[in-house]
């Protein structure tokens, strides 16, 4: 066996380090880590060989800490070519996961309306700024990668829900919208959601299954 087969097969599984550049992204993320930032590096084998796929230190563990905790078992860190020396302790990330859940329990159901925070917030569909303090609605909208599909959240005004609602790439259903919409927005008074309504006005016609 080669000298470079030897080597590979000698990479940890686990690696926490200092970014040794700017280059790598997170696979959390998406985004740069920059240099001198913590990161674990989980071990792959590729089409194009053996590497590490890396993350945010804090991002992976909001969202695979089953990893980060394996890492932590072994004492990832002294597997770096300069070990770190503040590491922050497993419990300190652990909070991060848990705030990261509690958030997504939080997390509200499309279609829902809420009140605008701040005047800086655009309307989606007529691209025209949303008054603080108004109620606004948030649909889905399909979001294409390659063969697949998400639902990303859409916010715009009550007066531009029904073309919103209508147009080809909306994921939200108009049959049963006024239900689910009540159901979703628990935090605001049903005589503000009834003006809501008036305001919305007249919804497009459902599709028919199979059309």
């Amino acid at each position: 066996m080669s000298d470079k087969s030897e080597a590979v097969e000698q990479l940890p599984s686990y690696v926490i380090e200092g970014a040794r550049s700017s280059r790598s992204k997170c696979k959390v993320c998406r985004r740069a880590i920059n240099k001198g930032t913590l990161r674990l590096g989980l071990l792959i084998e590729g089409p194009y060989g053996t590497g590490y796929l890396w993350h945010h230190l804090k991002c992976a563990a909001r969202r695979r800490f089953e990893s980060v905790q394996a890492a932590y078992e072994l004492e990832a860190w002294k597997e770096a070519k300069d070990p770190p020396k503040n590491v922050p302790s497993l419990d300190e990330l652990n909070k991060l996961r848990d705030e990261a859940d509690d958030r997504k329990k939080i997390r509200k159901t499309i279609p829902y309306a809420e009140i605008a925070p701040s005047p800086r917030s655009k309307c989606k569909r007529c691209q025209e700024a949303i008054e603080k303090g108004a109620l606004r609605v948030v649909l889905g909208r399909g979001v294409y990668f390659g063969n697949q599909v998400r639902t990303s959240p859409t916010i715009v005004h009550a007066r531009c829900v029904a073309d919103e609602l209508g147009a080809d790439d909306c994921m939200t259903e108009v049959e049963g919208f006024e239900a689910s919409l009540r159901a979703n927005t628990t935090d605001i008074a049903s005589d503000r959601l009834d003006d809501l309504m008036v305001q919305i006005g007249e919804l497009p016609q459902p599709t028919p299954k199979g059309a």
